[in-house]
């Protein structure tokens, strides 16, 4: 079948050298050609794990991404479409000594280039369209960013169905699975805190992601559905300490809650709010909205928004 869309990511990974912003551009053996990292998204992946798995396995650069900056569309020669999502992905100085790459078969050379060579390099008008979009950030000046991550629990037994204490309401099996497919998409966002309702289904969600980066999870009443239900939420505060850290986090709240967490990390930057609060904040279970705010300034306001939803 030509009709359905064949679906892909990757990165524009990039770092400073003396002040000058170089990206990572590849060269294909098989195709000869220049291009962005980038790779078809594996069955059960989400988009953000295939950016940056594909960007490690062609350039064995590990990285966590920062803001998107586009999406390609284009006809592959059997005529499918392939539509391509990317991040903007820096490369620390670490992660780059790190890599182990060699020419293989399918990638010939890697070439740091700065924004204007890379223009010229680029063998695909697709491509340079995806540059220009990582070439206004930069003009920007929010090129570098850190994300707040608001997650809603994943699927919990019903409160129909629960004889206990509501807090106590575990997850589905459905929603256990949820919570183990969710591990590598929130780890690409270079998660370095996990703040979490204390209620089991919100804590159950976070703990797989917690083990696999070896962060703690801090738990908070302030975010919980009881302290919501009596009118003691207090979403101000934890949102106001994450982003006075500028670190990566991640939120893990009730459905409820999210809208006052999203409505108040606007308020906290600064950004003018609009719908598309109400869009980032109505998630179904195991879904999670990434803010990406300015490292320099935060105040300025939120970069971009992007919502993922749960594969399972």
């Amino acid at each position: 079948m030509t009709d359905v869309a064949v679906y892909a990511a990757g990165g524009v990974v990039w770092r400073e050298v003396e002040g000058k912003i170089m990206v990572l551009l590849i060269h294909r053996t098989r195709y000869r050609d220049v291009t962005i990292p980038k790779g078809k998204v594996d069955p059960g992946e989400m988009l953000a794990e295939t950016a940056v798995r594909e960007v490690f396995e062609e350039t064995g650069i590990r990285v966590a991404l920062g803001v998107p900056v586009g999406v390609s569309r284009y006809r592959m020669p059997n005529k499918r479409l392939k539509i391509v999502h990317y991040w903007a992905a820096e490369a620390t100085e670490a992660a780059i000594r790190a890599s182990a790459f060699v020419p293989n078969r399918e990638i010939a050379a890697l070439e740091w280039v700065s924004l204007r060579k890379a223009r010229g390099r680029l063998s695909y008008p697709v491509d340079v369209e995806i540059l220009d979009n990582f070439v206004r950030l930069v003009d920007e000046g929010v090129l570098r960013t850190f994300p707040i991550i608001a997650l809603r629990h994943a699927k919990a037994v019903s409160r129909e169905g629960w004889k206990g204490k509501d807090r106590k309401r575990p997850l589905t099996p459905r929603g256990a699975a949820q919570a183990q497919s969710l591990v590598r998409p929130l780890a690409a966002f270079g998660v370095q805190k996990i703040v979490s309702s204390p209620a089991v289904r919100c804590v159950a969600t976070v703990e797989p992601l917690a083990a696999a980066v070896g962060v703690k999870i801090t738990e908070t009443k302030l975010i919980s559905q009881d302290a919501w239900d009596e009118g003691e939420s207090d979403a101000r505060t934890i949102i106001g300490q994450r982003v006075r850290s500028r670190k990566p986090a991640i939120v893990c709240s009730h459905g409820p809650v999210l809208p006052e967490i999203l409505s108040e990390l606007a308020l906290a930057t600064g950004t003018l709010r609009g719908s598309y609060l109400g869009s980032a904040s109505a998630l179904e279970p195991g879904a999670f909205s990434v803010a990406h705010l300015s490292v320099e300034n935060p105040g300025s306001g939120i970069v971009m928004i992007e919502t993922h939803e749960p594969k399972t």
